[in-house]
């Protein structure tokens, strides 16, 4: 047994439905079982830097399950290995040629964990939040990582909680609106969250019926699209369901930019592509077409059963895994198991894509339904 007397808990990176579980199966089962201290991260890298640590008692996590967001809150601007320099005012200092520079702040980290007594740290996040989580264990911390992000696309691990959430609330999107759709004779068009990864957009648009899927791996034409609706049109189907990813990718592999945020250490934010199919089908197929982005409620709201059972069970894995010393790695589901992998076989790693021949692709069009290509 690993030699833990205190454990520090922090979220970096997008807050996502599952959380709040896998923070109560951390303290519950590290207090109940094996008498440890918890103090809580708050803002993630951002108070691992300004020493924003709480104590977390078992009163601090009764009633969280059913919570989504995190209680210790979130930040996905804040890699302390590259940390943006501020002047006396708070702005972010420039180059001579107008670019942000950066300092390496990570050791500030690594002292206030030091200072409070922290023997592990527990990281739940995706693979920027890892990446940092890795670097750190490489300079000594004793880090194990769980991973977290509503797209399942990280590597090494079959299923992420709050995915299922996340379909859950994009299916009833596509089931909404299909009401409407039916009711105007109108082209819907619903917008998922997704920047490289269509799991999101593949499961729901199975689930949620939908005639057209366009995902970030299947590059679309969207004349393609266009003659499947005309096509359904002329068989009498007076209305059509596309569901369409955020970070889906016309045939010039082009993807629609929101917005760049320069302080962020990933500062494209994609959005609007559903807009500009909605437009362009509209366009080509004569019909009247509404485009709908769901936006961030994907994210938000109480976990479903099977998040909540996935981030208890990552949740205390992770804690049987500090207590046996298995520093640096990253608790996993694979197949039906709870397993681990090392931090550094993950990062680098190329992220768990949809493949053209995948089986859910393959059915999906068995079924009738066009992914543009």
């Amino acid at each position: 047994m690993s030699d833990i007397k205190k454990i520090a808990i922090m979220t970096g990176g997008g807050d996502c439905p599952g959380l709040n579980p896998v923070i109560r199966a951390v303290v519950k089962t590290a207090i109940l079982k094996y008498g440890l201290e918890v103090v809580g991260i708050r803002h993630g890298y951002h108070g691992l830097y300004h020493g924003d640590f709480v104590n977390l008692g078992l009163d601090d996590v009764q009633e969280i399950i059913s919570k989504g967001g995190t209680i210790l809150y979130s930040s996905n601007k804040d890699n302390l290995f590259k940390y943006p320099v501020r002047d006396e005012k708070g702005d972010i200092v420039k180059d001579a040629e107008g670019n942000i520079v950066y300092e390496d702040v990570s050791d500030v980290g690594v002292e206030n964990l030091k200072k409070a007594g922290i023997d592990a740290l527990f990281i739940l996040g995706g693979d920027g939040t890892l990446t940092s989580g890795r670097d750190f264990a490489r300079k000594g911390v004793n880090v194990i990582g769980i991973p977290k992000t509503i797209d399942n696309d990280l590597a090494f691990t079959d299923y992420t909680f709050g995915f299922d959430t996340a379909i859950g609330v994009a299916t009833d999107g596509l089931d909404r609106v299909r009401t409407t759709g039916m009711s105007h004779h109108r082209i819907m068009v619903v917008e998922i969250m997704g920047r490289g990864a269509g799991w999101m957009t593949l499961h729901a648009g199975i689930a949620g019926a939908a005639d057209v899927i366009l995902i970030p791996e299947i590059p679309y034409d969207i004349n393609k699209v266009a003659e499947k609706i005309k096509e359904d049109k002329a068989n009498g189907k007076e209305f059509s369901i596309v569901a369409v990813s955020e970070g889906a990718k016309s045939l010039t592999g082009e993807q629609v930019i929101l917005k760049v945020r320069e302080d962020s250490p990933d500062p494209i934010r994609l959005g609007g592509v559903g807009s500009v199919v909605a437009d362009k089908l509209e366009e080509l197929v004569g019909s009247e077409a509404r485009a709908t982005t769901l936006g961030h409620i994907q994210r938000g709201g109480s976990p479903t059963v099977h998040d909540r059972v996935l981030s208890s069970r990552y949740g205390y894995a992770a804690v049987e895994l500090a207590m046996k010393g298995g520093f640096g790695r990253m608790v996993a589901l694979q197949g039906d198991k709870i397993t681990s992998v090392s931090l550094e076989d993950v990062i680098g790693q190329q992220t768990k894509n949809v493949t053209p021949d995948n089986e859910l692709v393959t059915l999906a069009k068995a079924m009738g339904v066009c992914f543009g290509d």
